[in-house]
């Protein structure tokens, strides 16, 4: 996952920028960091080029540097656009990063929208829209009265989604996702929303789905509780999430997407009012070259809240009903 390399304002500097990226590209790693570290000199306010020159940095093991450079990086653009919290994060050089900053994900698909369906279906063979709504479909969940699509992109899961849904509701953080998921007409609503600080609103839908969205939140504490806020009694929320197979909840993956464990998301469906009811290992897409493995799951809102805290153990076992493998 790369981030779109803004200019500095500066000609010289970018143009020493493309030299540098050039000489990259042919393998002369040393002079392409000194030649990036003087078009900085010449720009030094270029948080994209202090982000650039850290992952340079970072691929030839000077770990401080990269350090360094994603720290100033991230002093310019507080916002962080480039996500260099979560590339100090992977380094060790800063801890407690629980989600992906608002504005780097709001960039990335900005930045990703025009070719996002070719790149992601045909290059990357992405799955999870047919997964979910093939889980709905194994559960009997055919028909809703009201679709909530969490980060619905340009409207894959919508596509998906429309036939099912008397009123399909959409909403992204990317206004440029939302114009292409307009265009294609499957939503009946699309609002821009920023999912870390959403709130539920009105409880009323009988299925919120969110596709590939929760890699981006990491702490899922409060996106659950809130669609716990939406969802009607006996509703459904249908998601995806990539694999963590460890004893952690959750990982930073080095992609800067999160992964999240199975007898996390249990126990934290379970305290937020959920029962699991569908959960089966995946392949979600492939980055890389590598398969990505995920879990696709299903739960259904109860009407009382039980926290079953056994659930937190690692080695616990699943939940009562059938679930599927």
């Amino acid at each position: 996952m790369t981030m779109p390399f803004f200019c500095s304002g500066d000609r010289i500097a970018d143009r020493r920028a493309d030299y540098a990226a050039m000489l990259w590209d042919m393998g002369d790693k040393p002079a392409a960091i000194d030649l990036m570290a003087d078009a900085l000199a010449l720009a030094p306010g270029w948080a994209p080029g202090w982000f650039r020159l850290g992952e340079m940095r970072e691929e030839v093991g000077d770990l401080t540097g990269a350090a360094g450079a994603w720290t100033e990086a991230l002093r310019l653009d507080p916002s962080d656009r480039m996500g260099a919290s979560l590339k100090l994060c992977l380094i060790g050089a800063a801890q407690g990063i629980e989600t992906a900053p608002a504005a780097f994900v709001e960039t990335l698909f900005d930045q990703y929208a025009d070719r996002f369906d070719m790149s992601l279906v045909e290059k990357l063979g992405y799955r999870v829209p047919d997964l979910i709504a093939g889980a709905l479909s194994r559960l009997g969940a055919r028909t809703f009265a009201h679709v909530v699509d969490l980060g619905c992109g340009t409207g894959l899961m919508g596509e998906r989604l429309r036939g099912r849904a008397s009123f399909l509701e959409g909403n992204d953080i990317s206004r440029a996702m939302l114009r292409k998921a307009e265009a294609k007409r499957f939503y009946d609503r699309l609002d821009r929303v920023d999912l870390s600080v959403m709130e539920a609103g009105a409880c009323r839908a009988d299925l919120v789905v969110a596709a590939d969205v929760l890699i981006y939140l990491g702490a899922l504490d409060r996106i659950v509780s809130v669609v716990a806020g939406m969802v009607k009694p006996n509703g459904l929320f249908a998601f995806s999430v990539e694999l963590h197979d460890g004893p952690e909840p959750m990982m930073l993956r080095s992609s800067r997407r999160f992964a999240h464990a199975p007898h996390h998301l249990r126990a934290l469906l379970t305290r937020s009012g959920f029962e699991l009811v569908f959960i089966e290992e995946t392949e979600l897409r492939r980055d890389r070259g590598e398969a990505v493995a995920g879990l696709i799951l299903v739960a259904r809102r109860t009407v009382s809240v039980g926290a079953v805290e056994r659930l937190d153990d690692p080695h616990a076992v699943g939940p009562a009903r059938p679930v599927a493998r």
